[in-house]
């Protein structure tokens, strides 16, 4: 495994761009992988299915400069700033990787242990120290036979900026028997038993996944001068545009939402004269497929269960939305 330096980049455009091109353009097979570490700016990011308006509180976001950001994988809306480390594995996806949060959180887990943090893997995809507080969520990208996983994890975060940054549904709260995002979530530097600086904590976590004595230690792939021109070019495309990061949301008139144990999915459909003109598919959930894949089945069949279970019979629905079977995404549209 080689490390990638952001080379101090705070910019999260940017730094998603940085994951994105190594994913896709650099050597990954059973014996080359990365470790990616980035720090952003105060910032949201995305999750791939979400409805941005819906999961953030705009006049809070625009009033204090908030960079808004979609990235690649599924989950949910995370609010990132200079006291958040955010880790990727990028590797080869063997076809058993996928969904398997414990195989990527337990080397920052470990490297968590050895400074005193008891920290373990927790509920679908969150980190949480033995208290029951969560200081880490983690996502998931697949394509192409490579995927990445990546996480949070919440050293010295501006709590209260979380809490008024993103709006949280009723039911995921409720299901998660919790009272308010600030009684569940955590700083690691509250768990240490000496002050360490955002930096010496990299350091740490770095030479602990890695096992060496020093950071210099580390093995490491240095971003060439074309790879950055291409990374900042993937940024402007992509990362900077409005259409990625917020999009258009189509005209519904039925709307239908659950949580299911592999996440909220969150159905609108436009249906005129019984028949279906525009759907859109939202949610937290993680799959691998892209659900646009579903919503073109849906567009121009009939509204009745019927016809919207032979619209889509020969899709794996799990593919798309995870552990959510087709019986429960029929139940949930009609």
């Amino acid at each position: 495994m080689l490390f990638v330096d952001h080379e101090g980049i705070n910019d999260p455009r940017i730094n998603l761009a940085i994951e994105e091109y190594v994913l896709k353009n650099l050597e990954i097979d059973d014996d080359t992988s990365y470790l990616l570490f980035y720090i952003n700016k105060p910032s949201i990011i995305i999750g791939k299915n979400q409805n941005t308006i819906e999961e953030i509180n705009t006049d809070y976001v625009e009033d204090n400069g908030i960079h808004v950001v979609r990235r690649l994988s599924g989950g949910g809306a995370v609010y990132h700033d200079l006291g958040n480390l955010n880790f990727s594995f990028l590797t080869k996806d063997d076809g058993n990787s996928f969904n398997d949060f414990a195989k990527f959180t337990k080397p920052v887990t470990d490297a968590l242990q050895k400074l005193g943090v008891k920290a373990e893997l927790s509920g679908r995809n969150d980190i949480q120290l033995e208290d029951g507080r969560k200081i880490s969520g983690n996502a998931q990208f697949s394509t192409k036979g490579r995927m990445f996983s990546h996480g949070t994890l919440m050293f010295d975060s501006e709590i209260e900026n979380v809490v008024s940054a993103l709006r949280v549904k009723s039911e995921k709260i409720r299901s998660k028997g919790i009272k308010s995002i600030r009684s569940r979530v955590a700083n690691i530097s509250e768990y240490l038993t000496e002050e360490l600086s955002m930096e010496e904590f990299k350091a740490m976590i770095l030479r602990y996944i890695f096992d060496v004595e020093n950071v210099e230690d580390v093995p490491q792939y240095k971003l060439t001068e074309e790879d950055w021109k291409n990374i900042y070019a993937l940024s402007e495309e992509r990362y900077q545009q409005w259409d990625w990061n917020y999009g258009k949301s189509p005209a519904s008139n039925i709307q239908h939402s659950h949580r299911f144990d592999g996440g909220t999915v969150d159905v609108r459909l436009d249906v005129k004269k019984g028949m279906i003109e525009n759907a859109k598919i939202y949610g937290d959930f993680f799959g691998v497929g892209d659900v646009s894949e579903i919503e073109n089945r849906l567009i121009g069949t009939r509204y009745e269960r019927s016809a919207i279970d032979e619209a889509i019979q020969d899709l794996d629905i799990s593919h798309y939305l995870g552990r959510i079977s087709k019986e429960d995404f029929l139940s949930l549209i009609y």
